[in-house]
């Protein structure tokens, strides 16, 4: 069995720990159900244990978007800045 010298694990860059803070950090807080277990404060009318899980999907909408753009340029970059 012969090694593959271009074969290397991928590098932790700046740009991929981003990524993966913006895709963890809806997961931790939906999962973290103690700090929004509460009826106060309200907004026009909705309890916050409600309105703080919409503003969520809202949320992770973005960060998803931003994770999504930072990978497509790690990849760019990766393979010498070709554009797609």
């Amino acid at each position: 069995m012969s090694e593959d010298t271009d074969a290397k694990p991928p590098a932790v860059t700046p740009a991929r720990v981003v990524i993966a803070l913006c895709l963890v950090a809806p997961f931790v807080a939906m999962l973290w159900v103690s700090s929004y277990a509460k009826v106060e404060p309200t907004f026009i009318g909705i309890p916050f244990f409600y309105w703080y899980q919409m503003l969520w999907v809202l949320v992770s909408t973005a960060l998803t978007m931003v994770a999504y753009k930072l990978w497509q340029r790690d990849q760019r970059a990766r393979k010498g800045g070709a554009s797609a």
